[in-house]
């Protein structure tokens, strides 16, 4: 969209006074993980600004901000075209203030082998979910290096690192996405900047994503078991949000693939070979496709679930553990004493 054609809507709180945790960008916020995010965002304190196409989505996610008591910001863009990234930042700076986090999360997709998918669907994949990320980053880090304040959240994925058949497009851009990052990182380590640029890796996640991605296979796209609810997702980026780092991973499914593609690389190329397709397609869910989001956004607001509720997990033990990294090294420092002490003691019964 043009953009001398932003329109932008804002609901404010009575008081209209700045969040205590700051103002939070999320790019893909009309939908899926990213409303997901922008709820979670909102309970945290936070004031958000939602990047999105779609208006119907971005007015919910919006009343979503607001019903929590922060103030909300839609502002219609496609993250594809820098242009509009930019005029969206200047939009949220003279409404919301200062922006103090900035997430990334907007993607599309093409589902299908990559011969079948035609070269300006897999520009329009490759221009949301990776040069959006880029667009982002730029617009964000323009605020917030010369503040020397700001945190930039990338949501990557397991795919990030492991390619998988039928998502080529997709897995492109999100292992570029990664160097991309790698690269920025490095950046503002030499120049001692003190603003904060990580990457929080996703499992297969029940989101809206599969039933509006364009689908050229003959069944009905679904994650790759097992499925996590968004929220898990969101709880991951809040405490990133809160505690950055350089990388966090989310599920057991993310740990495996990403060290069994460090490991036995070729063993999961054969493995994804012969099971990959089919893993990735269903003919036993009853809903049917709501449109297809690759160049408009579908209409209508489809929240954050997708069809997939009663195979989804809504917590992961593994990210727990992940959020809790110095307790569980204390426990395991504690379990290791005791054990030492029980040979000891046993060695000297002897």
């Amino acid at each position: 969209m043009p953009q001398d054609t932003l329109d932008v809507t804002a609901l404010d709180r009575t008081t209209g006074d700045p969040g205590p945790r700051g103002v939070a960008v999320v790019t893909g916020g009309s939908g899926g993980l990213g409303r997901a995010i922008v709820r979670r965002l909102a309970d945290d304190g936070y004031d958000v600004a939602v990047l999105a196409r779609g208006r119907d989505g971005q007015a919910g996610a919006v009343a979503d901000v607001a019903a929590r008591g922060r103030r909300a910001l839609g502002v219609p863009t496609d993250v594809a075209r820098h242009a509009e990234v930019e005029a969206a930042a200047d939009q949220v700076e003279e409404r919301l203030g200062p922006i103090d986090l900035w997430v990334n999360d907007a993607m599309t997709g093409v589902f299908g082998t990559f011969l079948d998918v035609e070269p300006d669907d897999y520009e329009r994949v490759t221009a949301v979910t990776y040069l959006g990320f880029v667009n982002g980053t730029r617009a964000a880090l323009r605020r917030m290096v010369p503040r020397r304040h700001g945190t930039v959240i990338q949501v990557g994925s397991a795919l990030a690192y492991r390619g998988i058949p039928l998502q080529a497009a997709y897995c492109g851009a999100k292992h570029a996405m990664v160097g991309f990052t790698e690269s920025v990182r490095t950046e503002l380590l030499h120049d001692h900047s003190p603003v904060q640029i990580g990457i929080v890796h996703m499992p297969a996640l029940n989101t809206v994503q599969f039933s509006w991605l364009k689908n050229l296979m003959p069944h009905h796209a679904q994650p790759v078991p097992p499925i996590y609810q968004p929220e898990v997702g969101a709880d991951a980026v809040s405490h990133m949000a809160a505690h950055p780092r350089r990388e966090i991973w989310v599920g057991s499914p993310t740990v495996g693939t990403i060290l069994g593609n460090r490991t036995i690389p070729g063993l999961l190329d054969h493995y994804l070979g012969r099971t990959g397709e089919d893993a990735q397609q269903t003919t036993q869910d009853p809903h049917h496709a709501i449109g297809v989001n690759l160049y408009e956004p579908v209409p209508g607001d489809h929240g954050a679930h997708g069809d997939f509720d009663d195979r989804a997990h809504d917590r992961s033990p593994q990210l727990w553990a992940s959020e809790h990294r110095p307790l569980v090294l204390a426990g395991a420092a504690a379990a290791g004493v005791a054990a030492t002490v029980g040979i000891v003691a046993r060695v000297r019964r002897r």
